[in-house]
């Protein structure tokens, strides 16, 4: 990567512009404030703080984004339209999931999963105001069953990274201090499993810093991941790999080594000239590019146009790749993943036997 400089980018639709919210806005979603009978105090208003504070970490910080623009969006297209967002009006959010479905002025649709979660932001920015929006009303329920029947498709699943893919993309990095650090986060991230926002996340140890998502300890025959993950906080192990070069926990201790850290976010930015690391925590936007970059230079699926090959593969590809390749009983790669159950694990796996289990012959037929 030739630099690690990044401005950040809008999680909405190019159909509105969107200005931030004021601290008004901000403190009504966060929705905690002292009793109108309760006369303010320097005690009072440090729990009121703090428990704002808790407030965000209930949900993630990438979901608090999301949620924000959403509502963002909302409250412009409502003010478009000569309305307003609040209190919530079924008709209305009605009429808005259609025209996000079904734009005027050729503007691009979006999809049903995104709609979806469209909606899901509304619930819960209503929700953060003291109002509550029924998603079973008719305005609103039978709009969205419509629209999934008429546009829902199967999910598009990304690529699975495989053994000789990682390889390839390792081989492609530098032995420079940014080349240490990007090769850990491919090999650590494939090896464990681990979401973008996972690896970027991690500490070398517990209570670092504030924005943490968990730490690492390393042993002897290999690094343990303590991960605060979606289903809550779950321990993820990673043995040592068969030579230096594939080698997850060895990549691990060279990066911390030659970087010189041993406190604070294991994953940080390099100077310009990448020879020192700086304090700063990577964006899980550097693994998603991280990804893409090492796929071309590595000349994985050439057969197919850039444009192409870039949308085929993205950080779930390393979650994929894990789950397609592990030659051991599902329900170690389920656990390694983290999820929830079983089903969910085979959706990653892309070259798994389907028909392993045959139950036409088991039934005699």
């Amino acid at each position: 990567m030739s630099s690690d400089n990044e401005k950040p980018t809008s999680t909405t639709s190019n159909t509105f512009e969107v200005s931030p919210l004021d601290e008004r806005d901000q403190e009504e979603c966060d929705g905690i404030a002292l009793p109108s009978h309760v006369a303010g105090s320097g005690t009072l208003d440090r729990l009121v703080d703090t428990a704002r504070g808790y407030a965000k970490a209930s949900t993630a910080q990438n979901t608090n984004k999301a949620y924000a623009a959403d509502w963002k969006h909302f409250a412009r297209w409502c003010r478009l339209k000569g309305t307003d967002p609040l209190p919530p009006s079924p008709e209305m959010i009605g009429l808005y999931l259609t025209d996000l479905a079904a734009p005027a002025n050729d503007a691009p649709a979006l999809t049903v999963s995104t709609i979806d979660r469209r909606l899901c932001g509304l619930a819960w920015n209503y929700a953060q105001r003291g109002f509550t929006l029924d998603r079973k009303n008719r305005h609103i329920a039978t709009v969205l069953a419509g629209i999934k029947r008429k546009h829902a498709r199967p999910p598009v699943q990304k690529e699975a990274i495989l053994p000789e893919d990682i390889l390839a993309m390792v081989a492609t990095l530098p032995f420079d201090l940014r080349g240490l650090r990007d090769r850990a986060i491919l090999l650590l991230g494939y090896a464990g499993g681990l979401r973008r926002s996972e690896i970027v996340s991690l500490d070398v140890g517990k209570d670092d810093t504030p924005d943490s998502g968990g730490w690492i300890e390393i042993l002897e025959d290999g690094v343990i991941l303590t991960l605060n993950a979606k289903t809550g906080w779950r321990e993820v192990e990673i043995g040592c790999g068969s030579s230096e070069q594939t080698c997850p926990v060895h990549a691990l201790e060279q990066w911390l080594h030659f970087a010189k850290i041993d406190f604070g976010p294991v994953f940080v930015r390099t100077s310009r000239d990448g020879k020192k690391a700086l304090e700063s925590r990577l964006s899980d936007k550097h693994v998603a590019r991280l990804i893409k970059t090492t796929v071309l230079k590595s000349g994985i699926r050439s057969d197919l146009p850039e444009k192409d090959r870039l949308a085929l593969f993205s950080g779930h590809s390393l979650r994929a790749g894990l789950a397609s390749s592990a030659e051991v009983d599902e329900r170690y790669v389920q656990k390694q993943l983290g999820h929830a159950s079983a089903e969910m694990t085979r959706r990653y796996q892309r070259r798994r036997d389907r028909f392993r289990v045959n139950l036409t012959k088991a039934a005699g037929m």
